[in-house]
């Protein structure tokens, strides 16, 4: 049976589904029966910009209401007392503290990504003279907050999204910025009693595998990362909010003279006829502009300033200054590492000893250092 044939007997009401016949010859076509019988088939637009500005549903809240009563001083100094002998169970790990199984680095490996904010752009110069442009990330006060192993997480609602069909992994939670614990709420608070840390403003989830699990409390810093190494930047871009063409797609416009009128950034025709009567999707008109997570993928580290936790990537980031954005090792095949990073994360050394405090990329010049030598 021709296909023109298969699809006339399909949809012909007075044929029943359950014929010998229809079902060999759909047997015989797979595809065209994974097409008409699919029932969890998804339409995937790309055209059409998926946007979501507000927080995750997963997120408690943060904010509490203002309270009008007032409280004496003698009172205050007495709750921030509490506060601190409540936080002050536990401290940060080191690396000897770890009670976890001790792994091996290996290309397959996924760690765990930092929360940072970017603080500017800062221009630094190689030998030979040639200036590049650099953004400075400041490492936040990162801790792990809590693991969740493969085979918990892969029951949640997110992890069963991201792992359908496909080998489950572990989280990681991380939390960046401790902060006054009044500010927030009891829920949102509960989530770091366990740790005996103080919550943190950001708190952010990080796929890993197994064997780059952390306890929590363990803080992560700029020496998480290796100079040299490619990494990948994950952000908000800039919000222009609600922009015209000119702006937002970069149309040259109308004329500005010989009978214009309320015509000089218009868009024009969008193309509608007698063939198509309607706007397709994806046509380039005014709306939203900005504010889309994106990544920046290949991004070298020229510089880590291991005493302030800040980080010297070579280019741009999304966002604007003194926004978050999230470090990891890069995805990509030809910049992925070829040797083993501080694995799960970085520990100082047990004799006391630490890196350098400024750690330079060996083709850049040091401030300092004299640029002509005879």
């Amino acid at each position: 049976m021709s296909t023109v044939g298969l699809l006339r007997t399909l949809f012909n009401p007075k044929i029943l589904p359950s014929n010998v016949t229809q079902l060999q010859s759909l047997n015989r076509s797979p595809f065209l029966l994974g097409f008409l019988f699919n029932h969890e088939q998804v339409r995937n637009m790309s055209r059409v910009k998926r946007r979501n500005t507000h927080p995750g549903y997963w997120l408690p809240l943060k904010n509490v209401q203002k309270k009008d009563d007032k409280i004496s001083a003698d009172n205050l100094r007495f709750v921030r007392e509490v506060i601190q002998d409540k936080y002050k169970n536990k401290s940060p790990l080191k690396g000897s503290e770890l009670q976890i199984e001790k792994t091996e680095w290996d290309p397959k490996t996924k760690r765990s990504g930092v929360i940072a904010r970017n603080i500017g752009r800062q221009q630094m110069w190689d030998k030979d003279g040639n200036k590049i442009v650099c953004t400075v990330l400041h490492v936040l006060d990162n801790h792990v907050i809590r693991y969740i192993p493969p085979e918990e997480y892969v029951k949640t609602s997110r992890g069963a999204i991201h792992f359908k069909n496909k080998t489950p992994l572990g989280c990681l939670v991380v939390g960046a910025e401790a902060t006054n614990p009044e500010k927030f709420t009891r829920q949102y608070c509960n989530l770091f009693s366990e740790v005996g840390l103080l919550p943190k403003k950001t708190l952010s989830r990080f796929i890993i595998t197994p064997n780059a699990a952390l306890p929590p409390c363990t803080p992560i810093t700029a020496g998480h990362f290796l100079v040299g190494q490619a990494v990948d930047v994950y952000g908000k871009t800039v919000d222009h909010g609600f922009q015209g063409v000119v702006k937002r797609w970069g149309f040259k416009g109308g004329p500005a003279s010989h009978g214009a009128t309320k015509f000089h950034r218009r868009g024009g025709t969008i193309g509608t006829g007698r063939d198509k009567a309607r706007v397709w999707p994806g046509t380039k008109m005014p709306g939203h502009m900005g504010s889309e997570r994106r990544y920046n993928r290949g991004l070298m580290i020229m510089r880590i300033n291991m005493k302030y936790n800040v980080i010297y990537v070579k280019g741009t980031v999304p966002g604007p200054t003194n926004s978050i954005v999230r470090i990891f090792d890069t995805l990509l095949p030809l910049r992925k590492l070829k040797e083993a990073p501080p694995h799960p994360t970085y520990f100082p050394p047990e004799d006391g000893t630490q890196k350098e405090e400024d750690i330079w990329d060996s083709s850049l010049h040091v401030y300092g250092s004299p640029s002509i030598s005879v």
